[in-house]
């Protein structure tokens, strides 16, 4: 995927915050500190647009990234952070929960999982949440290079099972340090996006 130009938006917070352009939007949920903003920043081959922080918890808003004017990335706050306050974490979930019933514009949810560590609780809540209202998800183990090439075939396995995911689920190694995984997980973006691949669009203007 050519990247020719990709954009910090804004933090939203309430439905009226989000962007009106109606674009596509592919949303990442993951717990706080699985890699979500290198993985945005490795899909976009910027280092530093989507912000990382070494602060578990520090996004409290859901960021978007516009890239090629053509799709939104929307960036979770990260869930399943024990110093972050009852109180917030009620108020991120009743956020989370209202964009994903109710936002027209979602296309896809990237649930990311750190491949080295069988899924939390709170993934396979957001998992079953997910399959529960139908709304279309691919697995995005990340942190692939960590661990050896021999091990990754048990490691998605021991993903999948802990999950509860079956065969027809979408499963995409990622490492954010090599790039493995970004040409796969930018074909599923584009399939789920509706929008067409370059050299699709080169055949359409020919």
């Amino acid at each position: 995927m050519k990247i020719t130009n990709a954009e910090f938006i804004i933090s939203a917070v309430q439905p009226h915050q989000y962007p009106s352009d109606a674009l596509p939007e592919i949303a990442l949920a993951g717990r706080s500190n699985v890699g979500k903003s290198s993985l945005i920043n490795k899909l976009i081959l910027r280092k530093n647009l989507a912000r990382t922080s070494s602060q578990p918890g520090k996004t409290q808003q859901l960021n978007y990234y516009r890239v090629n004017e053509a799709v939104y990335f929307v960036d979770f706050p990260g869930y399943g952070y024990a110093k972050v306050s009852k109180t917030e974490r009620e108020a991120w979930g009743k956020m989370i929960e209202r964009y994903l019933q109710n936002r027209e514009e979602l296309k896809l949810v990237l649930h990311v999982i750190d491949i080295r560590h069988d899924p939390s609780k709170d993934d396979v809540l957001m998992f079953n949440w997910l399959k529960h209202y139908g709304i279309p998800m691919c697995i995005v183990c990340t942190k692939a290079d960590k661990i050896p090439k021999s091990q990754w075939e048990k490691h998605k396995k021991a993903v999948k099972t802990t999950l509860g995911a079956d065969a027809r689920d979408r499963l995409v190694l990622f490492s954010s340090e090599t790039g493995m995984g970004r040409e796969e997980l930018w074909d599923v973006i584009k399939d789920s996006a509706g929008f067409a691949s370059e050299e699709q669009q080169g055949m359409t203007e020919s």
